[in-house]
């Protein structure tokens, strides 16, 4: 995930407004706690879904990936006063410490944290969803990005992470599936007149696009 030069990306944080303090401490706390932490949003990426949220002000926001709840927090922040994100993962064993740092939250009672699988549980939503965050699995993004399509509003968002891959996806001797899997949805998504997309060298990669 390491694209800028450490020097330019410590810049970068001290000129971006800071985590608040349950943030920092989830910050903490998952990278002292749990496995794979190198897949919490953190605070340049968190502050950035922040500000996306709260320039759209969506009703409602569908999260398809919760790891331990960083990015569900920072997207609540731009939720309208009866506005909801409903946010989907399948561990259970991060169940119960995911809801102890929502329960923390003042913005606790806008948050459906769901357990499941998300290609089940999805199609028995309704919607129209504002702003969609895909960050699950790299092998069914396509599989997301098609199931929720339809449930998005004309002129709401699909932001989905990870879309660079450690760098993988421009380097052609890459052949892994998750490689092959996110070149794939990239190159569909930039060919599907549907929407309009930006694809952003943030972090590992997000690709932000608006159905028209």
């Amino acid at each position: 995930m390491e694209f800028i030069p450490a020097d330019i990306d410590q810049y970068c944080l001290d000129h971006t407004t800071p985590e608040n303090d349950l943030l920092s401490k989830l910050n903490r706390e998952t990278h002292a706690k749990v496995l794979q932490s190198r897949m919490l949003s953190g605070h340049l990426q968190g502050r950035l879904l922040a500000m996306v949220s709260q320039m759209i002000q969506p009703g409602l926001i569908l999260e398809i990936g919760t790891y331990t709840g960083y990015s569900a927090l920072c997207l609540a922040e731009g939720l309208t006063q009866n506005g909801k994100i409903i946010t989907i993962d399948v561990n259970e064993e991060l169940e119960d410490f995911v809801r102890n740092f929502f329960a923390q939250s003042p913005l606790h009672h806008k948050i459906d944290f769901r357990i499941g699988n998300a290609l089940e549980i999805i199609p028995e939503m309704e919607g129209p969803f504002d702003l969609v965050f895909i960050d699950a699995d790299k092998l069914n993004y396509q599989r997301y990005y098609d199931i929720v399509f339809d449930k998005v509003r004309p002129g709401g968002y699909i932001i989905a992470d990870n879309v660079l891959w450690s760098g993988k996806v421009s380097n052609p001797a890459a052949k892994d599936k998750d490689t092959l899997n996110i070149r794939a949805f990239n190159d569909a998504i930039h060919n599907d007149n549907r929407v309009e997309n930006i694809l952003l060298p943030i972090r590992d990669g997000l690709l932000v696009l608006r159905k028209k």
